[in-house]
């Protein structure tokens, strides 16, 4: 699997009982485990020194939970393979893994290894989303006090006045929430869109922050979390993360606690 890959279209799916995409590959197995990189665990693999649940491994071969792997007769404690997923969320999936909801977004995106969300978009809300199994990646993201960046392109109801873009920069007084928002970067785009970055999450925030001013938002698209871009994912698709964009990523987090309040997206 690339850094790069995409979800397959539906005609394009593998049934469940034949997907080849569980677990991880060995050489890479090994390499998340700390004992040598992909290109000698390869030698080793083909030198026959590499064994699964006591028989010799071969290229190729994937580690399922629960098996055992070990080199020249050393067992290898395996670590679990990274994931992070780059979602565009259509309307009407939900943010949860709660297996009740039948539109929750883990059935709907059908990935091989357990993920889960960062953060939340409400279900009529549509856009970046990220999908993975790092829970540290997901408190120091979602922590509010680290300030990190959401960008959103929205469309309301009606024609957008200078008085309204104003009051949204300075922030917004939320009653039912009990708290005002913070100053955000708000451009105006067209007679009634506008794109807006948030350092914060409030429940349904920019939904509230509208309609609070007499707004109603029709759409919302989010298009950028930090540094990671929707562009080029189709809507109902989604890709891993690349390479350079987890260096940026770590960078960008460096210095963001992982304890302590975060809230929900």
């Amino acid at each position: 699997m690339t850094s790069e890959e995409k979800r397959p279209g539906a005609k394009d799916r593998i049934p469940e009982q034949a997907e080849p995409a569980s677990g991880q590959r060995l050489n890479k197995f090994l390499t998340n485990a700390g004992v040598c990189s992909r290109r000698e665990a390869d030698r080793r693999i083909r030198a026959g020194q590499v064994t699964i649940d006591g028989q010799t491994a071969e290229l190729g071969q994937r580690v399922l939970p629960g098996q055992r792997v070990a080199v020249n007769g050393r067992i290898i404690e395996g670590k679990e393979e990274e994931i992070i997923l780059l979602f565009h969320k259509p309307r009407g999936i939900v943010c949860t893994a709660e297996k009740r909801e039948k539109n929750n977004i883990v059935d709907f995106i059908g990935y091989p290894s357990r993920v889960y969300p960062v953060g939340r978009l409400d279900k009529e809300s549509r856009g970046l989303i990220l999908m993975t199994n790092q829970g540290d990646i997901v408190n120091r993201m979602m922590r509010a006090a680290n300030r990190h960046e959401k960008e959103y392109q929205v469309t309301v109801n009606r024609g957008i006045s200078e008085t309204f873009v104003r009051r949204m920069r300075a922030g917004i007084y939320l009653k039912e929430l009990g708290e005002t928002t913070r100053p955000c970067q708000i451009h105006q785009t067209g007679d009634r869109t506008f794109t807006i970055i948030l350092t914060q999450g409030l429940n349904r925030q920019i939904r509230r922050m509208c309609h609070t001013l007499g707004y109603e938002v029709t759409d919302l698209l989010r298009v950028r979390i930090m540094n990671l871009r929707l562009d080029g994912i189709p809507e109902g698709e989604y890709r891993r993360i690349g390479r350079r964009e987890r260096e940026e990523l770590n960078r960008l987090l460096a210095a963001s606690p992982s304890t302590g309040r975060y809230v929900r997206s």
